[in-house]
Order: C-alpha cells, then sequence, then structure tokens
C-alpha cells in the first residue's frame, strides 16, 4: 500500500496520532502539503527554529507566517495553541507536524501535554504527526501513536532526479544498460543524496557515473556503522576450489526473463576456518553484479533497551532498498550465541527472531550468504526450507584444489613455477596464501615459510572432524555436485588383545 493511501486512511479512521519515520523531514512535509491541498486539512508545522506555522495553502499561495500572532518557541505552548485553537469548517482536519519531535520525549509534561491532545483529537479531528528518523516512543505513548514509514525513492523517482538536473541538456542522460546501472547505483539513498550524488558526478565526469554514486553511498553506510559496501575487483577465477558452490550460485544469480517472478533466497556456507567463505562472498558480488553488503551482529547489539531491534530493522530496510545485491553475514553462530539464553535479557533472541522473519518474509531481490564455523552454537530453525537455497559444507581442500591454490598465489607473490612445494596435506587456502606471503616477504624458500605456518588441522583436528561427522549426508558439497559425505577415518585409542581363555 501506498504511503499517502496509508495516511489517507488512518486520518479519516481518527487516528490523532501519527508517527512517521524517515530521514527526509522535508520531503515529507512537501507530501504533506499536496495531500491537505487535495483533502482539505488545515496543516501547520512547529520546530525549535521557526516555531509555530501554518503550511496550509492560501489564496496568495503557501503561507509561511506565523500560525499565532506571537511566534511560539516552546513546544508546551505550541501543543496548547494547536489544541485551544477553534476549529472551523473549512477544514476536514487539523494536523500538526513536529519534526525531529522525538528529542522532547523525555520531558514529562510534555508527554502528558501529547496524551491530552491524542484524547482531544479523536474528538475535534486535530492530529499530531510527529516525523522522525528513528521511533523512540516512551512507555505511555507506545499505544496511542501508529508508525507509517515514508518510503525511500524507486527507480522512477530516482530516474526522475537525475532528468530534473540535466533538464537543458538532455543528451547527457545514458540509455540501456548504463541508465540501469545508474540507477541501481542509486537505490538505496534518500532523495537529497541521490540529488548530491548525481551533481557530483556531472562536476566530476560532465556526465552521470555508477562508480561515484557507489562512492557516496559507501561513505554514507560507513556513518551508520552497520552495513559495510564492498565492490571489489576479486572474481571466482581468482578463488580455487568451490566448484560445485560456483555453479550453483551463478544459476541461481542469473539474469531471469520478465515473466519469471522466481527469485533466489540465499545459502548457508559451513566450514572451518580459513576455506574461503569470505572470500567466496566478496567474489559473488563481481561475478554476479551486485553489491556486496557485510552486516555486523556485533554493531547491532545496542546498549539501550530496544536499539538493538531498531538498529536490525534499519540496516534491513537499507538492505531492501538496494536491492538486488548480496547480504553477507560472517560467523553466525557467534552473533547469535546468545538465543535462548537470558543473561542478555533477551536481546539476541529478539534480533534472532527479527531476523528470521525477514529471511522468510522479504520479497526484495536479496541474495544472503550467512558462514558459520561451528554448527552446535547456531539455532536449528535457521536452516528450514524456503529460508535458504542451500546449506554448503566447505571442506578442507583436496590436493587437485590445493594445486590450483598454489598456483594462484605463486602468480600472485611472483614465486617461481619451479620452487617445490611443501608438503601441504590438510592446508586451507589461508594458510597457502600465507606460505606464499612469508616466503615473498622474508625472501625465503616455500620450505621454510612452510615451518612458520601451523595449519588448523593439526590445532583443531577434533573439531573438524566433528564438523564433517555432522555434515556427513545432512549439507551439499561446496566442490562436487550433491551431498556432502565423509568417512570416518577415526581408530579406537586402545588397542585391546582378546584373551585366549
Amino acid at each position: 500500500m501506498q504511503f499517502s493511501q496509508q495516511l489517507v486512511e488512518h486520518i479519516q479512521a481518527a487516528f490523532s496520532g501519527l508517527w512517521i519515520q524517515s530521514p527526509e523531514a522535508e520531503e515529507v512535509e512537501w507530501r504533506l502539503r499536496a495531500l491537505a491541498q487535495e483533502h482539505h486539512w488545515q496543516l501547520a508545522a512547529w520546530d525549535l527554529s521557526q516555531g509555530l506555522r501554518s503550511l496550509s495553502e492560501s489564496a496568495e499561495g503557501l503561507s509561511a507566517a506565523p500560525a499565532a500572532p506571537d511566534r511560539i518557541s516552546d513546544p508546551l505552548s505550541a501543543l496548547q495553541h494547536f489544541l485551544e485553537r477553534p476549529t472551523t469548517a473549512d477544514f476536514t482536519a487539523e494536523l500538526l507536524v513536529l519534526p525531529n519531535f522525538h528529542r522532547f520525549l523525555q520531558n514529562p509534561e510534555i508527554i502528558q501535554q501529547l496524551i491530552r491532545g491524542l484524547r482531544l483529537g479523536k474528538q475535534l479531528r486535530k492530529f499530531l504527526v510527529i516525523l522522525a528518523p528513528i521511533v523512540q516512543l516512551p512507555p505511555e505513548l507506545q499505544r496511542q501513536f501508529v508508525v507509517l514509514e515514508f518510503p525511500l525513492p524507486q527507480a522512477d523517482e530516482l530516474g526522475e532526479i537525475a532528468r530534473e538536473l540535466v533538464a537543458d541538456a538532455p543528451s547527457l542522460i545514458p540509455t540501456g544498460p548504463t541508465w540501469q546501472q545508474l540507477l541501481d547505483a542509486a537505490a538505496g539513498l534518500t532523495r537529497s543524496e541521490a540529488e548530491n550524488a548525481f551533481s557530483l558526478s556531472l562536476v566530476r565526469h560532465g556526465t552521470f557515473q555508477p562508480d561515484v554514486i557507489w562512492e557516496l553511498k559507501s561513505q554514507t553506510l560507513r556513518q551508520q556503522s552497520l552495513l559495510r559496501l564492498h565492490r571489489g575487483r576479486e572474481s571466482f577465477a581468482a578463488l580455487g576450489g568451490l566448484s560445485a558452490l560456483k555453479q550453483f550460485c551463478r544459476q541461481a544469480l542469473r539474469p531471469r526473463s520478465g515473466t519469471q517472478r522466481v527469485t533466489a533466497r540465499g545459502i548457508l556456507l559451513l566450514s572451518p576456518p580459513g576455506c574461503g567463505k569470505s572470500a567466496f562472498c566478496r567474489a559473488l558480488g563481481q561475478e554476479t553484479g551486485r553489491p556486496v553488503l557485510t552486516l555486523d551482529l556485533g554493531a547491532v547489539l545496542g546498549g539501550i533497551v530496544g536499539e538493538t531491534e531498531r538498529n536490525i530493522r534499519q540496516a534491513l530496510q537499507v538492505v531492501d532498498a538496494m536491492a538486488p545485491c548480496v547480504l553477507f553475514v560472517d560467523e553466525l553462530e557467534k552473533g547469535l550465541s546468545g538465543v535462548g539464553g537470558t543473561g542478555d535479557a533477551g536481546v539476541a533472541t529478539r534480533l534472532f527472531g527479527t531476523l528470521l522473519t525477514w529471511l522468510s518474509d522479504h520479497t526484495s531481490d536479496v541474495f544472503f550468504v550467512g558462514t558459520a564455523n561451528s554448527i552446535q552454537q547456531l539455532p536449528p530453525e535457521f536452516t528450514r526450507a524456503e529460508r535458504l537455497d542451500g546449506v554448503f559444507f566447505v571442506d578442507l581442500p583436496a590436493p587437485p584444489q590445493r594445486q590450483e591454490i598454489w598456483s594462484l598465489y605463486r602468480k600472485e607473490y611472483d614465486i617461481a613455477a619451479s620452487e617445490p612445494i611443501p608438503a601441504d596435506t590438510g592446508w586451507t587456502g589461508a594458510e597457502i596464501k600465507s606460505c606464499c606471503r612469508l616466503s615473498a616477504l622474508l625472501g625465503i624458500s616455500l620450505a621454510d615459510a612452510a615451518r612458520q605456518v601451523v595449519p588448523v588441522s593439526r590445532t583443531s583436528a577434533e573439531a573438524i572432524e566433528h564438523l564433517r561427522q555432522w555434515a556427513n549426508g545432512r549439507c551439499l558439497s561446496a566442490d562436487v555436485p550433491g551431498l556432502f559425505t565423509h568417512t570416518s577415518n577415526s581408530t579406537s585409542r586402545r588397542k585391546v588383545t582378546p584373551s585366549t581363555n
């Protein structure tokens, strides 16, 4: 349902408290002005800088004159004036818009005045509309307000912003795939951010360049501290092994015709550390032409009641707005380790529930990639059907895959092909890379560098074996099509000679 329709319906149903969540207060005000003119609402606004003012249309046009004889800069006085001002039959409703009013909701007098205003508003058809980038209601008002989300601009609106900037030179508007790449790059930005990004591209290059948009978007995400944007040049060609996983993702994320509405949901990668899960995800974005958004579950956790839930919802809203994209969550079992416990007052459980609901219900073209090094701490409901398209086990690379990885890193670190490869049984790709890097860094042979590498297969042999046994018949293989199979090589720790008696 469109935002405008939602708002009109709530006004008609006499919901006297409306909370509009948006970082674009000015854009919301302009939308409210248009709706007020269409539906004959009387519109006023109050903020600290301008006091109480009218936003309604007059015969001379939009009036910015104060709504009261004197400038009302006190929030309590503004609320009282609005509520006690005589109503007029010329308007079907009266709205007081309060931008960034969440900053005043720690004051008990203001809370009480709002409660009074909401009660009177139903009788007098007077509505209090709070505009804020976050939802931060005190307990007394949580059931008094309805929260509406003002959507970020969609592709057609972003395109209109770009066209307005070059209205005098329409030839600068790109066509074909370049136009779509530009709109994809701007997805998830506010109207003001998109306009700034388009303007910077015009100043810097004289035309619209998606790379400039991605640069500004990456800066914006860094400011929020919840998501990181990755657009590197890694590819599957620089990643040894994982042939079945690569093929699965290529097929799942291939371009589809307009009549096909099916979208890929995501995968979970389970493996010992150092087997290339994170590198695969970064390369996946380049291979499929999608930006990779990394969600840090540790950064989502907040110290204030309700902050964690608000952070995860905000992050997922940005992810949905940036579709098509890849959402990467590393080491899930650590971020969700408190699920079911009571030590954090249920914060981890609520975080997990929000993520589960999004995985099941989201309709945006977002491909989720989660990784885990241990299955014991991961809640079992995470991997049920229709939340993910598959659970893959990434085992330690086999000899042919290790040879491929050696070739890649020999070339990267300029190591002669004639230099013999040291014994590498049980090595991960990260350990092979470390050996090559140390050889180039210290100017020593690969054999000498290998003496400084202790493989995880030696330090965590029992944990890796347990992980393999769990994945046997339960996970898809990342290397060959079909289920992962593993035959245990363990033997009894004690040899007993049967008695001959």
